[in-house]
């Protein structure tokens, strides 16, 4: 009979530790999912499109090539940080540093892609001949 006593005193004692740390797991365990999730930014030119997805994908947005406007390079301030928020460039997209391209659509809309090679991008985007959008 104390051997069960004692058992259920361990067992209590268990219960008792991960009560007082779930809420810090579970805080880290939240913190590493979105880490994962926004781990990085890939951008692509493809297929008459402009991608761009965080992580695995999970989060991706895509846009004609022919409804681009303007590319520009710009910095991002450190107020403007970084993950996924409406900007002074519009929506940022951005995983790391302050260089990104900000690209304005022809019906005005306007977001700013964080990038390694903000000149490269905005070059691309720049450079290739997109047909009149159709009125």
């Amino acid at each position: 009979m104390l051997a069960i006593a004692g058992s259920m005193a361990v067992v209590l004692a268990v219960i008792a530790a991960w009560a007082a740390w779930a809420p810090a797991l579970l805080a880290a365990a939240i913190l590493a999912g979105l880490g994962w999730l926004f781990h990085s930014l890939t951008i692509e030119i493809a297929d008459g499109e402009l991608r761009w997805w965080f992580g695995p994908g999970w989060i991706r947005k895509r846009v004609p090539l022919a409804t681009v406007a303007s590319a520009k390079v710009v910095r991002t301030s450190l107020l403007e940080g970084w993950g996924i928020h409406y900007s002074r460039f519009g929506w940022l997209y951005n995983v790391s540093g302050f260089d990104a391209v900000a690209v304005t659509l022809n019906n005005g809309k306007r977001f700013c892609l964080g990038s390694d090679e903000p000149e490269t991008l905005a070059a691309e985007l720049t450079r290739r001949e997109r047909p009149a959008p159709a009125a």
